[in-house]
């Protein structure tokens, strides 16, 4: 599967002028439906993954900080970045162990090198297989997270998977400069928006109904996953 990158990361709001109002409708629907899941949720999944890139080495240390105060996690998937990123990192167990990663069995890292989210999400989807991964939590920066999120579903339909998926935002501030570029989320969300509507129309991410469908079932079978108690 190839994927397109020519939508810019950092758009004007202009950019958004003269797009039809149920599509943007339906970005604001998928986030807000995707972001009404409990993220406390995530302290009762079987596997963590955290997609890294635009050197945002905090998705890394909230990732980890999960991983080593939880012991129910199994899989800590950490899928790898782009290496024409200038903050581009070989991301190792020794370059984790320096974030604070102790606990090292069960951690997986994707050694070839992933330009795009949706090279991310196949990796992860194929552990998933390969590991029978029954739920998953995905931790990255909030403005990034509802593209994640739709791809990974995307990847999850395309192989006859459904489990449990739980998005997790990164706590961090959103006027917080990204190292890649020095925009923040809000700088960045336009674009996000306009990639989203993008790959919807080449198939790379679920659809609103596809996640319509995904959220009535996760609602419906995973009650006791969703439901608001302590992770420890």
């Amino acid at each position: 599967m190839k994927f397109d990158i020519a939508t810019p990361r950092i758009l004007g709001t202009e950019e958004l002028v003269g797009l039809p109002p149920d599509r943007l409708l339906d970005v604001v629907t998928s986030v807000t439906t995707i972001l009404s899941l409990p993220h406390s949720a995530a302290g009762r999944v079987e596997a963590l993954a955290i997609p890294v890139g635009q050197g945002e080495e905090w998705r890394l240390t909230e990732a980890i900080q999960r991983w080593e105060t939880n012991p129910r996690l199994r899989h800590l998937l950490v899928a790898n970045g782009n290496p024409a990123e200038q903050t581009y990192v070989d991301v190792t167990l020794d370059y984790l162990r320096g974030l604070g990663l102790r606990r090292v069995d069960g951690v997986l890292v994707q050694r070839e090198t992933a330009p795009n989210t949706g090279l991310q999400a196949a990796w992860i989807v194929r552990q998933i297989r390969e590991y029978g991964i029954g739920s998953l939590a995905v931790t990255v920066s909030a403005y990034h997270l509802p593209r994640v999120f739709l791809t990974v579903l995307r990847e999850l339909d395309r192989n006859g998977i459904r489990i449990p998926l739980i998005p997790v935002p990164v706590a961090v501030a959103p006027d917080v400069p990204v190292p890649e570029t020095g925009a923040t989320s809000y700088d960045l969300i336009p674009g996000e928006t306009k990639r989203i509507l993008a790959y919807l129309d080449k198939g790379w991410v679920a659809t609103p109904n596809d996640l319509r469908r995904y959220l009535n079932w996760l609602w419906n079978n995973h009650q006791a996953l969703l439901q608001h108690q302590s992770a420890g």
